[in-house]
């Protein structure tokens, strides 16, 4: 398994060859843009995307010149996720969790899959060179069973695939609902890529999973003081904290599983 290490700092691909995980928006949004030291692969940005408007507000077009100018200045990434349509109750419904507000889509989990389906084939129509990744939405194992059928109707083998994102599940990783969504799609020899996952979710499905990502590590900092001679008030941004909370969680997960999770 490859571990990514998400953060919104961009120039981090310019200080360590530590696999990294970044919005394209933190990309696009700059005048200049620093060449990659290591692996990385590209977010789409969509959770925050609906969560705030509740549709995508770039068209595939423009996300694709996103991803061109990427792949041309910092390097060659892994692969990049799609303008996929996360499952989550709270971007469909809409409401509030702490101080976020979610404006809700107000469409069925059916149709959030047949638009995640149909942008992944747009973006692969529009640029069949660049590595995007199809991914899986759903809540349910059926939901995602169903996803994965959409698929193969439009003739796309997600066996073939070497990324296959598995979306709408961080907050089910450590559930029992969540291991067995994780289960039954790795039970198909797919590639799995992990969104957001975090060491109860690692240690409980990591070895069913090709690849993951987590922010993590910025929640654990905020709530705690900065490492020993560092000024700031916390060390939520600090690549010195990222880096040693990596090392930490690899630690800690079961010995069998190390070896995967370290590899770069």
């Amino acid at each position: 398994m490859r571990f990514y290490l998400t953060t919104h700092k961009r120039h981090w691909v310019r200080l360590t060859n530590v696999p990294l995980f970044l919005k394209s928006e933190h990309f696009a949004n700059a005048v200049k843009l620093d060449a990659a030291r290591g692996p990385y692969a590209v977010d789409s940005g969509g959770f925050s995307e609906l969560q705030r408007h509740g549709r995508w507000t770039r068209t595939p077009r423009q996300y694709i010149d996103d991803l061109r100018r990427i792949w041309e200045c910092v390097g060659p990434y892994d692969w990049a996720a799609p303008q996929d349509w996360m499952c989550e109750d709270l971007i469909i419904h809409g409401g509030t969790a702490g101080p976020n507000v979610f404006v809700g889509t107000h469409l069925s989990v059916q149709e959030h899959q047949r638009r995640t389906v149909a942008n992944f084939l747009e973006l692969r129509s529009l640029a069949p060179e660049l590595r995007i990744a199809p991914v899986l939405q759903g809540r349910t194992v059926a939901d995602y069973e169903r996803c994965v059928e959409l698929y193969e109707r439009a003739g796309v083998d997600l066996t073939r695939e070497p990324t296959v994102g598995l979306g709408s599940v961080c907050r089910l990783q450590s559930t029992r609902e969540g291991a067995a969504i994780v289960t039954a799609m790795a039970s198909r020899g797919l590639k799995l890529h992990g969104f957001g996952f975090k060491t109860l979710g690692l240690e409980r499905v990591g070895h069913l999973l090709a690849s993951a990502d987590s922010a993590a590590w910025s929640y654990h900092a905020r709530r705690r003081p900065p490492l020993p001679g560092h000024t700031h008030k916390n060390c939520a941004n600090c690549i010195d904290y990222a880096l040693r909370w990596r090392t930490r969680v690899l630690d800690s997960l079961p010995p069998w599983q190390q070896p995967f999770l370290d590899a770069a």
